[in-house]
């Protein structure tokens, strides 16, 4: 993981935990706290939802350019191997 995603996740999750601290400790009644902590863990969830799916685009991509280099350089060495051939018939 790179520094950005350790930062963005330490960020969401000193956010939740004062989140559920904040919610824990307000002066609500249960059934409040039970749904502010519910929307909470959902707001959560959909935060690292989020934050996976550009992981998995930017792992995505990063694949993409690693093929289209592969591919690039195993052209070019069949070229060279093709000319080689020419060469030496």
């Amino acid at each position: 993981m790179n520094d950005n995603g350790k930062i963005v996740t330490a960020l969401l999750a000193g956010l939740a935990a004062g989140a559920v601290l904040g919610i824990i400790f307000a002066p609500d009644k249960g059934s409040e706290t039970r749904e502010k902590l519910n929307e909470s863990l959902t707001d959560l969830g959909e935060a690292i939802k989020e934050r996976a799916e550009e992981q998995f685009d930017q792992l995505n991509d990063f694949k993409d350019k690693i093929v289209s280099a592969v591919k690039s350089k195993l052209g070019r060495a069949e070229s060279a191997i093709d000319e080689e051939i020419e060469e030496h018939a």
